[in-house]
């Protein structure tokens, strides 16, 4: 590459929507946390430190990867796949992987809870980029280039099942299905495998007691009030309260123990009850910015991998947004999903500033002309 070409700035909306979002976040954590954080821990501060931390590591790479050249992460490819799929293997063996809330997702490394799913995110982004992006992989032959990509699906599914892990199963098929799309892959073969998928699914789902218990409970949240309906209620409550304007920073009723550790999968509600409305169309908003901001980056993309990982990266921010804010308003059945740059926890902030890095990188060489 020229030097002309490594010195393009890159795109300056996309890291402003992102700090953006990222500030309300961590003024949302420690306002949602407070309450829990006391309790918990008699010290308020406990988990904004901790979000504050990751931000400060967060930035850091987000701010390296923007000038690593994001060709590396063509070459690497299979070996950030292999490392990636080890950490989800190793998660699943009792003694390694630590148990929360009844579900084995984490390593426990000190004070700190890393999670392998966020990271198996990125490593299925590049391995579908790398290989789509290769011309001796014909993707729109069934059995010889598009069944390989299902393994890597099923595989990846299975393992996120057992941890149990409904939503990264859902985001990592999702993400996985938009590459495939976006790589050329026949509609068709599409339609097949997400017929297969959902059914495969579904049936999980209604055999597994504590899905099914939750699919249950969405139907009718207040008549499982007491049970699997309970947080679903007490964020309606969050919302519903919050009016036009919101109560106001800080003045949330419901994080006062009625939520669930409101920091995490359900401070949507808790951002609803206390800014309102108008804040909600605001956070709303930004990610629709960054949806449009990263398909401008995808579309204009030099190379093939280029656009895939603009493509990987923007569907699974945006994915993952929607699926949170369906779950936190009932949309959806209840499962762990965390809103990106707001719930609180290390790994997925650290792992999303990071790709936001990425996606600012290949932005520095959009409009040169394709190679």
């Amino acid at each position: 590459m020229e030097k002309t070409e490594r010195q393009k700035p890159f795109d300056f909306l996309i890291f402003a929507f992102t700090l953006i979002l990222i500030a309300l976040g961590i003024v949302m954590v420690f306002s949602a946390s407070t309450p829990a954080a006391k309790n918990q821990f008699n010290d308020i501060y406990h988990y904004l430190r901790q979000q504050l931390y990751a931000f400060a590591i967060g930035f850091a790479a987000m701010i390296t990867a923007s000038f690593v050249n994001y060709n590396i992460y063509k070459k690497l490819a299979y070996w950030i796949f292999g490392a990636a799929l080890i950490m989800i293997i190793l998660v699943l063996v009792p003694g390694i992987g630590t148990i929360y809330n009844g579900a084995r997702r984490w390593f426990t490394i000190g004070s700190f809870d890393l999670q392998p799913s966020e990271i198996y995110k990125f490593a299925v982004i590049v391995l579908f980029a790398k290989m789509l992006s290769d011309d001796r992989i014909k993707v729109r032959k069934f059995f010889s280039g598009f069944l390989p990509f299902i393994g890597i699906i099923a595989v990846s599914s299975f393992l996120l099942i057992k941890e149990p892990h409904l939503s990264g199963t859902i985001i990592v098929a999702a993400v996985c299905m938009i590459l495939l799309f976006a790589g050329g892959a026949r509609l068709w073969h599409l339609l097949m495998m997400f017929a297969a998928g959902g059914s495969a699914l579904a049936a999980v789902a209604l055999y597994t007691d504590y899905m099914s218990d939750r699919i249950m409970s969405w139907l009718d949240p207040f008549k499982y009030m007491q049970g699997d309906g309970y947080q679903v209620v007490q964020s309606l409550y969050a919302i519903g309260t919050g009016g036009l304007l919101g109560k106001g920073a800080g003045k949330s009723m419901q994080k006062f123990l009625y939520i669930p550790e409101p920091q995490n999968d359900f401070i949507f509600a808790i951002l609803a009850e206390e800014l309102g409305f108008i804040g909600v169309v605001v956070v709303l908003s930004l990610f629709f910015l960054l949806l449009y901001r990263g398909i401008k980056i995808a579309a204009g993309s030099r190379d093939k991998f280029a656009c895939l990982m603009a493509t990987g990266i923007t569907s699974l921010i945006f994915i993952q947004a929607v699926l949170n804010i369906a779950v936190v308003t009932g949309s959806v059945p209840a499962t762990g999903i965390s809103l990106p740059f707001f719930s609180a926890g290390g790994t997925g902030l650290v792992m999303f500033m990071g790709e936001i890095g990425i996606l600012l990188n290949i932005s520095r060489f959009t409009g040169r002309g394709k190679t």
